[in-house]
């Protein structure tokens, strides 16, 4: 089993986004980055932390390889708009790689550079790459926010339809139609 720790906005986003990839054993939405001990949700969106928004995925490299779990990421949020996605602004929103291995941040960097000569934006990659501190699990009610809550506002107007562009993208590498969840 390896890590990616990973920040692209809301972390609702990308776990919902993350746990129907195959190969992703588990999915954990929490805070890297900052300097607070034990953020708490409130701490953290109030920019006051130095945290990000973040997703620790666990994943099976015989199924799915780290830059395929990057490939995912670049192409699921914005990596070109500092410290904002959409309509969420701030530094706890910012984009950012915590590489937890010399070999990830050498995937990640070479990735940001493909993605930059190949001008998939029309703007730079400002994704950070950053070294893995310490990852604080958000409170427990974060966790597999978007499959329990699929009716609120903010799941239906941002999260449905990004996954809804990540499925018909990454169709083939999909769990088995229908799990949804992060099993």
């Amino acid at each position: 089993m390896e890590v990616a720790t990973l920040g692209g906005g809301c972390f609702w986003c990308l776990e919902a986004v993350f746990s129907d990839l195959r190969g992703v054993l588990e999915v954990k939405s929490g805070y890297a980055g900052g300097q607070t001990p034990n953020p708490k949700y409130d701490e953290v969106c109030g920019g006051t932390t130095g945290h990000a928004e973040v997703v620790q995925v666990r994943f099976d490299p015989e199924i799915i390889e780290f830059k395929e779990i990057l490939e995912v990421f670049f192409a699921t949020h914005d990596p070109t708009t500092l410290n904002r996605q959409g309509a969420d602004v701030g530094t706890q929103y910012r984009s950012v790689v915590f590489h937890h291995s010399p070999v990830q941040k050498q995937v990640a960097e070479g990735l940001i550079r493909e993605l930059e000569e190949q001008k998939v934006w029309p703007g730079p990659i400002v994704t950070e790459v950053s070294e893995t501190g310490q990852f604080y699990a958000a409170e427990a009610y974060h966790d597999d926010y978007f499959r329990r809550n699929p009716a609120q506002p903010y799941c239906q107007a941002v999260i449905n339809p990004k996954l809804a562009k990540f499925r018909a993208r990454f169709a083939g590498k999909l769990k088995s139609a229908g799990s949804g969840g992060a099993g």
